[in-house]
């Protein structure tokens, strides 16, 4: 396993490129910015999913599928920053993390409802909720919070 150091920097990055772009960085990107071979970046995605934080890798492949709370493939959890559409979270309860990465900006998750199908929709600003569409919505997780094992990030 890498060191903290280098595991810091290396999710710090992939991070800040998934708020600039709305994707995740190749290991190649990582490899650059770190100015290590491209195999070492490989094995620093495989080392950060390894640490039991939300970050997965699509399943037998080096590309990042997920880091909470964003995902890089598209999701129902669609994200408007400041009404520009490019990013897709996780899941429902990590949409609503999504504001703290963008400090002072509208944050408007929109999502289909998984039961009925209707639209919903939160507004969002820092600590602040602006609206809630409809307003009676609510969370549930069929499994609980952060289990692992195969599937975990695709549920």
């Amino acid at each position: 396993m890498s060191d903290l150091g280098t595991l810091d920097a290396a999710f710090h990055f992939i991070v800040g490129r998934f708020i600039e772009t709305g994707r995740a960085p190749h290991y190649t990107d990582l490899a650059a910015q770190l100015g290590i071979p491209a195999d070492q970046g490989r094995q620093l995605f495989h080392d950060l999913e390894a640490t039991g934080y939300s970050f997965f890798l699509h399943p037998e492949t080096d590309q990042i599928v997920s880091v909470a709370p964003f995902n890089n493939l598209p999701t129902q959890y669609r994200i408007s920053i400041d009404g520009e559409h490019k990013w897709f979270a996780q899941c429902g309860f990590e949409a609503l993390a999504v504001r703290w990465l963008f400090p002072g900006k509208t944050v408007r998750m929109d999502a289909p409802c998984l039961d009925c199908g209707q639209p919903m929709a939160i507004v969002m600003r820092d600590e602040q909720v602006l609206s809630v569409e409809p307003e009676t919505i609510v969370g549930y997780s069929l499994t609980p919070i952060g289990v692992g094992g195969p599937g975990r990030a695709y549920r």
